[in-house]
């Protein structure tokens, strides 16, 4: 007797833990006060670490997303200009000169490529909005500059959006 309920309650458990892990990542369709946008813009809030794909004046879908750390915080608008899955990643003049041991370029689908799955390149700089391969930095001031998304969010935004999109950061 005791023995079935330890393992019921392990199943239990167990499929708690893995619905509350998918919860994190799936997006959450939400109301919103950016009327001031046309449906499909992306609009990044970085201090609610949250990007939100408006959907019409009144709904969008909300993802939470790392940021900019301090002094790496950039706001504008801009577009985006291309998207790759599996991307392998060349760090930035800048990253290279804080960490000078990164090798010149991590490939696409290596554990640890920091672009995740896909990427989301945005014009005009050395930007993206990516996927990660440290999801637990989700919601902190994290990056360079990039927006980071969970590999599972950066795919459903991946196939909501295409190159051309704008996108707005808002501090």
């Amino acid at each position: 007797m005791s023995m079935r309920i330890a393992v019921a309650l392990a199943a239990t458990i167990g499929a708690g833990v893995l619905m509350s892990t998918a919860a994190q990542a799936r997006p959450e369709m939400v109301g919103t006060h950016l009327a001031d946008y046309s449906p499909g813009t992306i609009v990044v809030k970085t201090n609610e670490r949250r990007l939100y794909l408006v959907l019409d004046s009144g709904h969008a879908v909300r993802y939470p997303v790392g940021v900019g750390k301090s002094g790496k915080q950039w706001a504008g608008t801009t577009r985006i200009d291309g998207k790759y899955r599996n991307p392998a990643w060349a760090p930035p003049a800048e990253v290279k000169r804080d960490k000078p041991s990164i090798p010149d370029v991590i490939p696409g689908g290596s554990p640890r490529n920091p672009m995740g799955v896909a990427a989301m390149t945005l014009s005009g700089g050395e930007y993206a909005i990516h996927g990660t391969n440290v999801p637990g930095s989700i919601g902190g001031f994290v990056s360079y500059g990039c927006i980071r998304m969970l590999n599972d969010d950066i795919t459903d935004l991946y196939s909501r959006v295409s190159v051309g999109t704008t996108v707005v950061v808002t501090r």
